[in-house]
């Protein structure tokens, strides 16, 4: 037990950072657009839907593409060649390109904000944009180009480059019968399969791109998190910026109380009876048939507190009766404000009948 205490002192004076973070401070940390993510997923991601579109709507690609560039040679052989001519020809090529490309542009779309909305869920904000005067120290430059983060950057693109060559290398090499007989194959025979090796090729390439995106994300992550790390004083310093220093709440509390008891004990005199124990409780009772449905406890007090109550009293005339059972139940089961309870009504009524009686009161 030393020992730890100990360690819990020497990491609380160094500052060490070994807390994890609150939910505070990374509410703050996000609302800065500083997150948990890997671009490598979706670009991944990109590629791999990319290439299955490709195949799927190929044929369909094929033949539009053949109907744009053919319709030149069928249709516009005989045109005057102006500049308005022209330009309508080029606005009428590049619109249909774009009608053509549309589905894999509003996939590749839907994919990156899908990818980037799973790993960090709805996050819009321009403080990232924000320009910083400390970007443009060349300490902190320094320290990015040659920090660990810098090492482990290219680490990470070393290893894609000699994974892709690696793919690429493997496809080619199983295909090295083929290829040394593409001199002897039609054109067409050619194009189709040079067209089947490159959609295997970008197919296994962009599986594998994405398997070291997610190594990537797992990394960012616990690298996100080191960073976000607190020392023992920083989650004290942020408990007392947002709840406020546990000092001057206490001295908020002991003020409140202190008043508390200053209007409890402005409403002694208006009580009709103290009930004493006689020295341990006192609880004043006040009962006005106009205003309250029962008698109503006004005031109580313990030790020290039923004293003052009892001064306060014989100062101002009113009466005390010595009850200690009905002292000590009132003391125990009511607060200030409250009424009495009901199976202590026949004793309290009792009371206030013969305190009536000593006022002269029917």
């Amino acid at each position: 037990m030393p020992r730890n205490r100990l360690r819990m002192d020497l990491q609380l004076f160094s500052g060490e950072k070994t807390e994890k973070a609150t939910p505070k401070k990374r509410q703050e940390s996000r609302k800065k657009g500083q997150v948990a993510k890997s671009s490598e997923i979706p670009s991944s991601l990109i590629l791999l839907m990319s290439i299955c579109c490709l195949l799927m709507l190929g044929p369909f690609l094929q033949k539009q593409v053949i109907v744009i560039f053919s319709d030149i040679y069928l249709h516009r052989l005989n045109m005057d060649v102006t500049e308005l001519n022209v330009l309508s020809l080029f606005n009428h090529y590049a619109i249909q390109m774009l009608i053509l490309l549309a589905p894999i542009f509003i996939m590749v779309v839907i994919i990156a904000f899908s990818a980037y909305y799973v790993q960090i869920g709805w996050l819009f904000t321009f403080e990232p944009l924000k320009p910083k005067l400390e970007k443009l120290s060349p300490l902190k430059g320094a320290k990015n180009i040659f920090g660990i983060r810098s090492v482990v950057e290219f680490l990470k693109s070393s290893m894609k480059l000699i994974s892709v060559g690696l793919i690429v290398f493997t496809v080619l090499w199983s295909q090295k019968k083929r290829l040394l007989d593409l001199a002897h194959l039609p054109v067409e025979d050619i194009f189709a399969f040079v067209t089947s090796l490159t959609v295997r090729m970008g197919i296994f390439v962009a599986a594998l791109l994405f398997i070291l995106a997610i190594g990537d994300f797992m990394y960012q992550r616990y690298e996100f998190e080191k960073n976000l790390r607190m020392s023992k004083q920083d989650i004290k310093d942020e408990y007392k910026n947002s709840e406020g220093d546990p000092l001057i709440k206490a001295k908020i509390k002991e003020r409140q109380r202190r008043m508390a008891l200053m209007r409890m004990m402005q409403e002694v005199p208006k009580a009709d009876v103290i009930i004493t124990n006689p020295t341990h409780f006192a609880v004043a009772l006040k009962y006005d048939s106009t205003q309250m449905d029962a008698p109503t406890v006004i005031a109580k007090g313990q030790d020290y507190l039923a004293l003052r109550i009892r001064e306060i009293a014989k100062q101002n005339d009113v009466i005390m009766m010595e009850n200690k059972p009905l002292a000590r139940a009132l003391f125990e089961r009511t607060e200030v404000g409250q009424s009495v309870p009901g199976d202590l009504f026949q004793a309290v009524a009792e009371v206030l009948a013969y305190v009536y009686r000593l006022k002269g009161r029917r």
